[in-house]
Order: structure tokens, then sequence, then C-alpha cells
């Protein structure tokens, strides 16, 4: 039951905020929706990029969600894609550059503008993030053992949440040593068969902080269900990013009635984490309703 030891927020952080954010993630009975900015504020900022991860934490995120690629000579940066294309000045893969070679490129922002910013590596994100904000670490999963010791080095072990959707059996053999140091959350589609089996599974050997629950409508039977199995042992964590990732209520439906958004996920899915794309406004929304502590927003968003 390795997984159960995360439900209690035991461990001493040098720095309040995360201490305090730690506390209210690893907490079931705690109903504060927890906010994760995807890629950061990437509305603000270039996605994956300094900047936006400062962004995110002046608007009150709880948590950063950052892409992790590597390069050619080995070294672990932050960038969604494996090409270069989208969010740089550059072109072609990002394992066919080195890091000296990344790092004379600009960022490109939510416009696909060049920006002033530059491709961090993960050493610098997790040193910006760290006593401040949690960090969600996407695509880490095939990479981590590589990714940990900058974990140890940077001081940041214990704010990394990681996340994926492979079986409890693969999961404690790839990351079992792992498994007492970092929040490790699966991914659930709920409409694919044997999704209730799978909560089951990881409930009776890892009893997990919480679940990432996915769903395409509102046809699926499960997100109601699975509320109530859940209720008070583990969290309920929602993407908002586009309408299939949960039934619709997404951050496009939340801009013209939130409360059949991300109200709905809240009031009637139990959701107490969501990441969005849209972290000012989800922000304010959740203030308004007092379904979270008081945080003045910045005035730039």
């Amino acid at each position: 039951m390795i997984g159960i030891i995360l439900l209690f927020p035991f461990r001493l952080f040098a720095d309040e905020p995360v201490k305090a954010i730690y506390a209210k993630i690893t907490n079931p009975d705690n109903k504060e929706v927890t906010v994760v900015a995807h890629r950061a504020d990437w509305r603000f900022a270039p996605e994956n990029s300094l900047a936006a991860i400062e962004s995110s934490i002046r608007l009150g995120a709880d948590v950063v969600e950052l892409d992790v690629q590597k390069t050619k000579d080995g070294q672990l940066i932050l960038m969604h894609d494996k090409t270069l294309d989208r969010t740089t000045t550059g072109k072609g893969k990002v394992a066919e550059w080195t890091l000296d070679s990344i790092r004379t490129l600009r960022l490109k922002n939510g416009a696909a503008l060049r920006t002033k910013h530059r491709v961090p590596t993960l050493e610098e994100a997790l040193l910006t993030a760290k006593g401040r904000v949690m960090v969600n670490l996407d695509k880490a999963y095939p990479i981590f053992d590589e990714i940990f010791p900058i974990l140890e080095k940077t001081g940041t072990v214990e704010q990394i949440i990681m996340k994926g959707s492979k079986p409890v059996a693969e999961v404690k053999k790839d990351l079992g040593k792992y498994l007492d140091r970092i929040i490790y959350m699966p991914i659930v589609h709920l409409d694919r068969p044997g999704a209730m089996q799978q909560i089951d599974d990881f409930m009776k050997e890892l009893h997990p902080v919480a679940f990432e629950l996915l769903f395409e409508s509102d046809t699926c039977q499960f997100p109601k269900q699975v509320r109530t199995k859940l209720e008070g042992k583990s969290k309920i964590w929602y993407n908002t990013l586009w309408d299939t990732m949960a039934g619709g209520h997404d951050d496009d439906k939340s801009l013209e009635n939130p409360d059949e958004g991300y109200g709905y996920l809240i009031d009637k899915l139990g959701a107490t984490i969501i990441q969005t794309d849209r972290t000012a406004y989800l922000l304010e929304y959740l203030q308004a309703r007092k379904k979270r502590n008081e945080h003045k927003i910045d005035a730039f968003h």
C-alpha cells in the first residue's frame, strides 16, 4: 500500500506555499478546488517558459503542468512537441539539436509570434517552481530515471506529480522505487472497457491521492458512479482543455456558462482538481463561488 502514505501531508517543506498546496491535494476531505495551469500560463507568456511559470504563480495556480523532452546531447528541456517548429524559431526534431543550439532559439507565443523568451532546461524550471507551486511533469514517464536525479539536485522531489494510463502492475514495476517520494495519479478513460476495474485495482494496490478521469460525452454513465466510489478516499481530477476530455464541460463551455462547465464538474461529478487553459478565469470563478481561498488576481491578466 505504498501510495496511501501520500494521503497525509507529513513532509516538511522549506516554503509555506507548497506545504499548503501539498496538504490540500493529499487530503481527500478538502473540497477547495486545486487549479492546474496547462503548460503553465501560456496565454500570458510562451507555453513551458519560465515566464509562464512565474505568471501561473502570480495568478495563484496550485500546479503547473510542464512537458519534458530530451536533446541530442541528453539534456532535459521544457517542450511539448517532439519538434521545434510550432513553439520556437527553429525547425526539426528536438532530439536532433544540442542544448547549446536550442539556446539560440526564441520561443513563440500563443499567436505563433517570436518572443524574447528562450527554451528553459528542466532544472531551471524546477528551481523557478521550488517551494512555490507543485509541478505535474508530462511526457516524463519513459525517462523518469533520468529526471529523478534532477529532482533530488534541485530539492523538488516532493513537489512532483506524475500521471499515466498504465495498469497498476506496470506502474509498480516502472516507478515503484519512487512512489513513496512523489505523487502518482492514474489516468482512467471512463469510456473504455474495464475502466471501473482499473480504478478498483489502483485503490487496492496503491490508493492514489487522485484519479484523472476522461469521458467524451454525458452519455457515459460512469462519472457519477466514480464520484460515489471515491468520495472521502481519493480526489477527482478533470481536464477542461477541450470538449471530449470532460463530456463537453470544458473551458469553452465555461466561457459561455461557467456553471455548466466548471460548475458541473465540481457540483455533479465531484471534481476537486481542474486542469485548464484559462487559469485566471477559473480562479475568478472559484473565488466568486467561495470554492477557493481569496487570492488577488494579477491585474495584467
